[in-house]
């Protein structure tokens, strides 16, 4: 009889074998033959089969560890979920992604892939192509692994509503374990997704889980959907402030984040061993603006970690967060810069607005929140008349009395109410609650050249007009009790001449919280440092 490669003719002891059995061994020789070459050519681990009529060898298994070896250079065009829609249908692709769900039902397995925040369902049934062996073997990779699978794109008869793609479906061809997870997962992704606000009905049977379990284990907790998209966003936010202020003509410089004083005059710092003496960290980049202004610069603006030695355990605050500072000169009013501000918070909600909604949609999946109202151009109100506001309401306050964490609250709400806008700028506070070096205003006797701008009735940024006089600085210093020696280095950046100026300083973790009106900073920042933590 005709031999199969890699099997030897018939030798004396099969003389004796039926037709029915050699054909079997030969099949049986030629699949073991078929499977080492394959082993050999793409050194891939396959797992134990348990039978030997497992028709899918060579399509299922775990791959050894990639190591960026000559024999992994596959020519595979992969395809991200987020492009697998019916214009692929009855096409085969290949996906790399995380197995987020599995469940097996007699002999299919259903799965569900995903990748950042998009993912798609994943049919695995027995059949003349597929085997047992293979669904099995689907069913049984831990959640959490990252998998390449081979798939038929196919159009579904109704809508996945518990996938991104809602339209196709995989059905599954090959799959290869890239990388196992853990078997045991501190947290689970489906878990930490949940929508916050749910039936009261569904709360006692969903697990929710906590802010610190969270946080303890952020790598995975970053996996989810909402987090992929809130950083998406941040970083956005980030892009919008660079990119609007450089068209503006401003210059992005770096500030240091060791000083040798208290950067602003405060005893909230961090201090650090350096060399045989001591040094802090920036708890603001405001000194370095300004000598920048003084250096000719023009318009500045820094994007950088910022330093709060602050024990405050609350819901907004943090220890480090990014800073987002500008600085500019101006030719007469202080207005010139409050108007490049308001314009700049102004175009960075267009852009989040006009093209970053798959962002939004998805957190607003699990964090629901009304849509961020905004005016162009923005609204601005005098300290006056957030007085008055308060004081119809209900609220007791003096005319030169800065505005408490509750009575911003309100204000922003009554704001909402008449002028339907989530952000507004309020200028001319009371000299008396800013620091020295904020320019008086020459035409009152109480206010000064400063404003806070607010979103959803929350400070998101606090700036004046600086004092840019070096004897007048020096005049308020005191008037505040500054000690002049320990502000001296401040103080010589103006004695050879600046420009007036103008400034403010931006939470980058605040806005995102705020224009998503999430109930937490610490979910926008990545791995956020306060009081109690300092890991992972």
């Amino acid at each position: 009889m005709a031999s199969i490669e890699g099997v030897s003719e018939l030798t004396e002891g099969d003389q004796g074998k039926s037709k029915k059995q050699l054909k079997k061994e030969e099949k049986l020789a030629a699949k073991a033959m078929k499977k080492e070459q394959f082993k050999a050519t793409n050194k891939i681990i396959s797992i134990d089969q348990e039978s030997s009529e497992d028709i899918s060898i060579g399509k299922y298994g775990s791959l050894k560890m990639i190591q960026s070896s000559k024999d992994y250079l596959f020519d595979r065009v992969f395809v991200e979920v987020k492009n697998l829609m019916t214009a692929l249908a009855d096409n085969s692709v290949w996906v790399r992604g995380r197995l987020h769900t599995s469940r097996a039902k007699g002999k299919q397995c259903f799965m569900v892939i995903r990748q950042q925040q998009w993912s798609v369902q994943v049919l695995a049934v027995v059949s003349d192509t597929i085997s047992k062996q293979f669904v099995k073997f689907c069913s049984n990779v831990s959640k959490e692994s990252i998998v390449d699978i081979k798939g038929k794109v196919m159009k579904t008869p109704s809508k996945i509503g518990s996938c991104t793609q809602q339209d196709v479906e995989l059905h599954i061809e090959e799959l290869w374990v890239v990388s196992q997870a853990a078997s045991q997962l501190p947290l689970l992704i489906e878990d930490a997704s949940r929508p916050v606000k749910e039936d009261e009905e569904d709360q006692g049977l969903n697990i929710k889980v906590n802010q610190d379990t969270r946080l303890d284990n952020r790598v995975i907790d970053l996996r989810t959907p909402a987090n992929q998209a809130i950083f998406r966003l941040e970083a956005a936010v980030c892009k919008l402030f660079r990119d609007t202020l450089t068209e503006k003509g401003f210059v992005e410089i770096h500030t240091p984040k060791m000083i040798n004083a208290a950067s602003e005059g405060g005893a909230n710092v961090f201090t650090v061993s350096y060399f045989k003496g001591s040094a802090y960290l920036a708890q603001s980049p405001q000194l370095y603006k300004q000598m920048a202004i003084a250096g000719d610069f023009d318009k500045v603006f820094t994007v950088g970690s910022v330093f709060r030695a602050e024990d405050s355990n609350t819901y907004r605050h943090l220890t480090e967060f990014v800073g987002l500072d500008l600085e500019m000169a101006f030719k007469y009013h202080y207005h010139e810069v409050v108007d490049v501000i308001g314009s700049l918070f102004t175009n960075i909600f267009k852009g989040l607005r006009d093209n970053y909604q798959s962002e939004i949609k998805t957190i607003c999946e699990q964090y629901p929140v009304e849509p961020f109202r905004f005016l162009d151009p923005p609204l601005k109100l005098e300290f006056p008349t957030a007085v008055s506001m308060l004081r119809e309401a209900g609220v007791e306050i003096g005319d030169e009395e800065d505005l408490s964490t509750p009575n911003e609250k309100l204000l922003g709400r009554l704001v909402k109410a008449k002028y339907d806008t989530d952000f507004y700028i309020l200028d001319k506070f009371p000299l008396a609650v800013r620091p020295f070096y904020t320019m008086p205003d020459p035409d009152s006797k109480v206010a000064s050249n400063s404003y806070d701008m607010f979103m959803r009735g929350e400070e998101i940024l606090s700036g004046a007009q600086r004092i840019h006089d070096s004897n007048y600085l020096i005049e308020r210093a005191k008037h505040h009790q500054v000690d002049i020696e320990k502000i001296s280095a401040y103080i010589d950046a103006f004695r050879y001449g600046c420009p007036p100026h103008a400034g403010g300083g931006i939470g980058l973790e605040r806005v995102v919280m705020l224009y998503m009106g999430l109930d937490n900073i610490r979910k926008v920042s990545m791995f956020p440092r306060d009081p109690k933590r300092l890991t992972p």
